[in-house]
């Protein structure tokens, strides 16, 4: 039994990863999975796998890829999520802010820097044509270190995926006024480069038995109650995201959708056009 170490976000998104632990399906293909919650995202993901805390990460598209080009010794091995996010535009509940063009210059709350809510601040500020040169973040570490931050107005703007925070903007912790959609799909799955050299049939397999969850997960007439007990959310909103999200089930490795996410890194100059040469060979096994 081959014993690795993942982390992923503690959100829906990541359901066919806890349901595939619990009920064993990794260790059937000789594979022991510990998952850790990472509440600080993409970002605390980057980071353990520079550090070896872990050895596989199911992350956000933008985050990973900006980290490898720029010298993270990890790859892409597949796609976890085809569809696109869904990130709310969120402000401290009592301000007088109800439109987005009324966040220009202000503080926005990210969890770390290279993080989704640090870099989708990015492509939301280059649509509304905003000088990103003149963009200020405050890093908070997670969506709790944001909503205080909101509160106590150390940031007035904060992004994060819309259905995992629409229980704060129900309890008045935050008020959602806007969404911006990634232009790609939103999560993969990284590795950290030894465990591909060391493991890489063992991880074709535990994609594969990732991918058929998620789609039992889909196709399943329960899961919009089991979503809705697991992470606290209205069946409502669990039905729409539903609907808005596919996971991959057929173990496409990459889409050519990437060719999106390197030209808004280049044009928001977030990476280098250095950086950027040969991104395929870099960013995929």
């Amino acid at each position: 039994m081959i014993g690795l170490k993942i982390g992923g976000v503690p959100e829906h998104f990541n359901l066919p990863w806890r349901l595939a632990i619990e009920e064993g399906k990794f260790k059937e293909i000789g594979l022991d999975l510990h998952w850790s919650d990472m509440s600080g995202g993409t970002g605390q993901m980057i980071r353990g796998l520079e550090t070896g805390s872990l050895d596989i990460a199911v992350l956000l598209t933008e985050g990973i890829t900006k980290a490898i080009l720029q010298g993270l010794k990890a790859k892409i091995i597949q796609v976890y999520v085809v569809s696109p996010l869904h990130w709310g535009i969120h402000v401290p509940y009592h301000s007088d802010i109800k439109t987005v063009d009324q966040l220009e210059e202000k503080v926005f709350a990210i969890s770390r820097e290279g993080s989704g809510s640090h870099l989708m601040t990015y492509v939301k500020a280059s649509q509304e044509g905003w000088d990103l040169e003149k963009l200020k973040f405050n890093s908070i570490g997670d969506i709790y270190g944001a909503l205080w931050s909101l509160e106590h107005n150390e940031s007035q703007g904060f992004l994060w995926e819309k259905y995992t925070t629409f229980p704060f903007t129900e309890q008045g912790k935050c008020r959602y006024i806007d969404e911006v959609v990634t232009p790609w799909p939103c999560f993969v799955i990284a590795v950290r480069e030894e465990v591909i050299e060391k493991y890489d049939v063992l991880l074709k397999e535990m994609c594969v038995v990732v991918n058929k969850k998620a789609l039992e997960v889909k196709k399943n007439e329960d899961t919009v109650e089991v979503i809705s007990w697991r992470y606290n959310l209205r069946s409502g909103q669990v039905e729409n995201w539903l609907i808005e999200t596919d996971w991959n089930y057929n173990g496409i490795e990459y889409p050519l959708d990437f060719d999106k996410t390197i030209k808004y890194l280049l044009k928001l100059n977030l990476i280098s056009s250095e950086e950027a040469e040969g991104w395929q060979q870099k960013l995929f096994k």
